[in-house]
């Protein structure tokens, strides 16, 4: 559903483009120039909207605060890398890698170590492809879930992560690594807690690792619409009932990596978790952080840990 409306977004932003410089370059060529300029680099304005936010909210924050010239190099590369996920590999690639549980042709599954991938807000599966290239390489299985309603409650969401969780787990005989981005984070620990009270021990998954997810909620989603935006409010009701069900010790299996440039979860300690092992990634911005070749070392990292 996702990928099918940003097709359409992107297919309406290249007739746009074309449209606009077929009625302007007879008459001005830099007339022509400027509109596909601003269709082109339109976002990154939005983006510096974002980042001078964060620049000011985080000023307030106990993580250590990015300067002006850390935060121009994260909005730089956050306009770069937004357009290659939203407008190639999400709407274009989404289902360009299947899960993959081992079968005929390649290395069996079972016995080493498999990956859930859960990702965030207004995002598909097709967000992971460069981490799931990385494990083809490995021959570590994995499934990464598409979460619909895209917005719904976040606990709708729990469905889709047990069927993927069973299905990994079955196939390896090994509780899986789940690695969840933005959202992806709240709605595992939504399934945590359904699991539990279903009777299931949290060693189902053998770490859960959260990159820039707002645990705390984020100081953007007073501008939410959506039921999982709402759920996201800081000191909101949905979060402070998920953190009062958690048991104390269910966080000690959570590696949450949060960044001082985060322009969607802030201020930047909103992604941090009580007594999980909480690692700051300076400089980095909210997508361009899960593909930051330190951030996948250390989580693919774990899938050879031993807790």
């Amino acid at each position: 559903m996702l990928a099918l409306l940003q097709k359409l977004l992107v297919t309406v932003w290249v007739f746009a483009g074309v449209v606009w410089v077929s009625w302007t370059l007879p008459a001005s060529l830099a007339l022509a120039v400027a509109g596909l300029l601003l269709l082109t680099l339109g976002h990154a304005v939005f983006l510096a909207v974002e980042f001078i936010a964060v620049y000011i909210v985080n000023k307030r924050d106990t993580v250590p605060h990015a300067g002006v010239a850390a935060m121009v190099r994260a909005w730089v590369g956050e306009s770069i890398m937004a357009p290659r996920v939203f407008l190639w590999r999400q709407p274009f690639r989404s289902n360009a890698i299947p899960d993959w549980l081992g079968g005929e042709g390649v290395r069996e599954a079972h016995g080493k170590r498999g990956v859930v991938f859960i990702h965030g807000f207004v995002c598909n599966r097709g967000f992971w492809n460069p981490w799931m290239t990385q494990l083809q390489k490995t021959g570590h299985p994995f499934a990464a879930v598409n979460l619909e309603p895209v917005f719904g409650s976040i606990s709708d969401y729990i469905p889709e992560i047990e069927a993927a969780v069973v299905r990994v787990t079955q196939a390896t005989g090994l509780p899986p690594l789940v690695i969840c981005h933005s959202m992806g984070g709240l709605a595992v620990r939504a399934w945590l807690r359904a699991s539990h009270r279903a009777g299931q021990p949290d060693s189902r998954v053998h770490h859960v690792i959260t990159i820039g997810s707002p645990h705390h909620g984020t100081w953007l989603s007073r501008f939410a619409f959506s039921a999982n935006g709402e759920e996201m409010r800081r000191q909101g009701p949905w979060l402070q009932q998920l953190a009062q069900d958690e048991p104390e010790d269910r966080l000690k299996r959570f590696t949450c990596f949060y960044s001082n440039c985060d322009n969607i979860v802030f201020p930047a300690s909103t992604a941090m978790l009580p007594g999980a092992d909480n690692r700051l990634v300076t400089g980095e911005a909210h997508v361009d952080m899960a593909f930051n070749p330190s951030v996948m070392g250390q989580s693919l990292a774990m899938l050879n840990s031993t807790n």
